[in-house]
């Protein structure tokens, strides 16, 4: 059967009424993908959970979407949250958000705002074909407003409405299947297993008796197609492996996800600690996984989470070891611009330059903030 025939009998086999599947069971269903991935990407949404929203909203909003009927562009439309709507909700869930263990730093109102807006954006991006910051890398699989692309447009809507326990709210139910059908789901890790006894270590560790917290390994591709570990990659896991042992860090964390080339398999992050413990025997419990980032940025970003995590003092320098030229864009103007742009803030300080492939790094309580924005860096 050709995919053609394909994505016509799957558009047929999803109609919809009133923005709900016909002949959908009443009963709601756990969904463990969803949770994890809502947790991952509306951190503060999903721990307050369906009661987050004031009745009056959820009922405009929900009504919103009904009106649609079987318009999967109108569904994804009607499902954005809008500026009003985002500061109603805040002030709504203000008081009872502020019980809750912080996410951010700056308060619940601005976190649940952030988190809102990333909802939006996976909307405009996967559903109504806004271009995403990074078009060789993110989005959707299909190419936008093809049959495909529409095809799986109305599978999410149809996944969206299917009723789900713990759902939050018609755009945060459309964001997630959206993700989920074009198989955009990178926030959720399957490899916890490969770093649990790096993680226990850190609990036990006397962080003064090292100079620097953590060696961050920043990513590098792959760019090449079926190719695990780049070229570029496996001169940053030896740079590593040197650096490592002088001993004087406690732990290595290399940062990299799935980017390069687009919708490859590997995991830059998981390919790198497989070179480092196999190639060149650093214990596996001296690594730990940052497996989401996908540029320079977001290797800083992650990599100081990692440290808070860790219990590293974020007040001690970590040592970024990369290639000279990156290791001279990290510490230039040009670097602190993009931050500033892309970020919002400086994920550290840079300083001083150990040598032409080791500089320190020192980290910025402002990476702590979890920002949905761009869906594959939570």
């Amino acid at each position: 059967m050709s995919r053609r025939a394909l994505a016509v009998l799957l558009a047929a086999a999803l109609p919809l009424a009133g923005g709900a599947p016909i002949g959908a069971a009443a009963a709601p269903v756990r969904d463990r993908a969803s949770e994890a991935l809502a947790a991952r990407l509306f951190p503060l949404l999903a721990r307050l959970g369906p009661a987050a929203l004031p009745e009056p909203l959820r009922r405009a909003r929900a009504g919103r979407v009904s009106a649609c009927g079987d318009d999967a562009a109108c569904v994804a439309r009607a499902s954005r949250w809008e500026a009003a709507e985002i500061d109603s909700l805040a002030a709504a869930a203000a008081a009872r958000a502020a019980a809750l263990p912080a996410v951010g730093d700056d308060g619940p109102a601005a976190q649940l705002g952030r988190e809102l807006r990333g909802v939006t954006a996976i909307l405009d991006t996967y559903a109504l074909g806004v271009a995403p910051r990074y078009p060789a890398i993110d989005g959707p699989e299909v190419v936008p407003d093809s049959a495909e692309a529409k095809t799986r447009s109305r599978a999410a809507v149809a996944l969206a409405a299917t009723p789900r326990a713990g759902a939050l709210d018609p755009g945060v139910e459309l964001a997630l299947a959206l993700l989920q059908t074009n198989d955009r789901t990178d926030a959720v890790r399957g490899d916890v297993a490969l770093d649990a006894a790096a993680r226990r270590r850190a609990r036990a560790l006397d962080w003064a008796r090292y100079r620097y917290t953590a060696l961050i390994v920043t990513g590098i591709g792959p760019e090449v197609p079926d190719m695990p570990l780049s070229p570029g990659g496996q001169y940053h896991v030896r740079l590593a492996a040197a650096r490592y042992a002088a001993g004087d860090t406690a732990l290595i964390i290399v940062s990299g996800g799935r980017a390069h080339p687009r919708a490859t398999r590997f995991t830059e992050a998981v390919e790198m600690r497989r070179a480092l413990v196999e190639r060149y025997g650093v214990p596996p419990e001296a690594i730990v996984l940052e497996p989401y980032a996908r540029h320079t940025t977001t290797n800083l970003r992650d990599a100081t989470r990692e440290l808070a995590a860790l219990g590293a003092p974020l007040d001690r320098p970590a040592l970024i070891v990369c290639n000279p030229e990156q290791s001279r864009y990290i510490e230039g103007a040009a670097f602190a611009e993009r931050n500033r742009r892309e970020l919002g803030y400086a994920p550290g300080t840079i300083g001083p330059r150990r040598s032409p492939t080791a500089i320190e790094f020192r980290p910025a309580h402002e990476s702590l903030r979890v920002d949905p924005l761009d869906p594959l860096d939570p």
